[in-house]
């Protein structure tokens, strides 16, 4: 099954509400790129006039996540995933509109081989870099990741 833009944002909004209606929606979605935004309004604001941190890093993780759940979905094998840690820098005041770019669409490649090939659980990070719409970086988040293949 092709996993779409659109379908993926139908899935947010039946299957993580909280960040749909904190504006999370996931923008590109390619073989090696996923790309989420989110904007600063009333629903995701923090009391310093911006986008609260935690609404942040559910589009960062969603721009890494969805990379995951595409590659899972195109394998003959089931997959269980897992966000196993995470860690994240903030580096300017996240107002306007966020984007989330994750890259690393390549290496989930490689490691989705990996656990084919032996047969146990592998542990990776994917990063995912924010930036605002004059194109500055506002955060860096790295989530650590696991996948295996279900029994």
């Amino acid at each position: 099954m092709k996993l779409t833009v659109k379908q993926f944002n139908r899935f947010i909004l039946y299957k993580l509400p909280s960040a749909y209606l904190c504006g999370v929606r996931l923008l590109t979605l390619n073989d090696s790129t996923a790309v989420a935004k989110v904007k600063f309004k009333w629903i995701n604001q923090n009391p310093f006039k911006s986008i609260y941190f935690a609404v942040l890093a559910m589009a960062a993780e969603l721009s890494t996540g969805t990379l995951i759940l595409k590659q899972t979905q195109e394998n003959k094998h089931k997959f269980s995933t897992l966000v196993v840690g995470m860690n994240a820098q903030f580096l300017k005041k996240a107002v306007g509109e966020i984007r989330f770019t994750c890259t690393g669409g390549d290496d989930i490649k490689e490691h989705i081989h990996t656990a084919i090939k032996t047969q146990e659980g592998v542990a990776f990070t994917l990063e995912s870099i924010g930036v605002d719409e004059s194109g500055d970086e506002v955060a860096k988040f790295e989530f650590y990741w696991s996948i295996k293949i279900k029994a």
